[in-house]
């Protein structure tokens, strides 16, 4: 994780869950993502009726969270703050035989990103799409914001494949690199590891094994950094100001950026 007021959450082998804040106070993202994780352990860890088959249900999860979290905040003193989140929860499909799929539950709410990609093929198997009021006013939870996430919050179910590469990525990096930039540089990364470079006590790299993840979060952050903080760069963010009709040069603010 790099960058202020950005927090990740790995809250198990099974479950992934990541969100980043926004604006306001990083209370509201770490109290958020805190329930969020207990309400997805919670569901996982009851017992089943009979014949009842388990399913996750990562929305319901967040609005549970998003309730919780509007409590805590609301005595004795009002804590003020907006998030958004974004999630991606490990499960399975079960087909006809004993063989399962993998399969991942991706639940968005703002302008951060979940992107999963294939670097065998270097190809995008799936990314979710941002949710604006307006440009540059995106969907949230928190102080005076309408948005739910039982009424905004959007699921997909997307089936994977091992070695598939899942990234979550604040407006940061997305608002500074191109999908197809995203994609090479994380390519790129994960050859240039198991060609040794990086840690060098480490001794099974494929596909990124051995700490190889780490590496190519921090090269991808590097790229993000480098637009963001050139005023002349072309970046996604300037390209869709000047399609609302705004005068900008050079990549989104450099003090956003996360990814896990």
């Amino acid at each position: 994780m790099v960058g202020k007021e950005r927090r990740t959450c790995r809250v198990s082998l099974e479950y992934i869950l990541y969100k980043s804040i926004l604006t306001g106070s990083s209370l509201w993202s770490r109290l958020i993502v805190h329930y969020w994780a207990l309400e997805t352990e919670k569901d996982a860890a009851r017992a089943l009726e009979a014949g009842e088959i388990y399913e996750p249900k990562p929305v319901q999860y967040l609005q549970r969270a998003y309730e919780q979290t509007i409590e805590a905040t609301s005595k004795p003193n009002q804590w003020l703050g907006t998030t958004t989140a974004a999630g991606a929860q490990l499960h399975f499909a079960q087909g006809d035989s004993a063989h399962s799929t993998p399969m991942l539950y991706v639940t968005n709410l703002g302008d951060s990103q979940i992107l999963v990609l294939r670097p065998n093929d270097a190809d995008l198997v799936f990314k979710t799409k941002e949710q604006w009021h307006w440009f540059d006013c995106p969907r949230q939870l928190g102080t005076n914001s309408p948005d739910t996430p039982q009424q905004n919050a959007i699921l997909d179910k997307v089936e994977i494949e091992e070695h598939d590469v899942v990234l979550a990525m604040s407006d940061g990096v997305i608002d500074n690199l191109w999908e197809h930039e995203i994609i090479e540089n994380v390519v790129k990364s994960i050859h240039r590891w198991e060609s040794g470079e990086g840690e060098s006590d480490v001794h099974d790299r494929k596909g990124g094994a051995g700490g190889g993840m780490q590496f190519v979060a921090r090269e991808l952050m590097k790229a993000a950094k480098a637009i963001a903080t050139d005023p002349f760069a072309e970046s996604p963010f300037m390209e869709h100001a000047i399609e609302e009709g705004l005068a900008m040069e050079g990549g989104e603010k450099p003090n956003s950026f996360s990814l896990k």
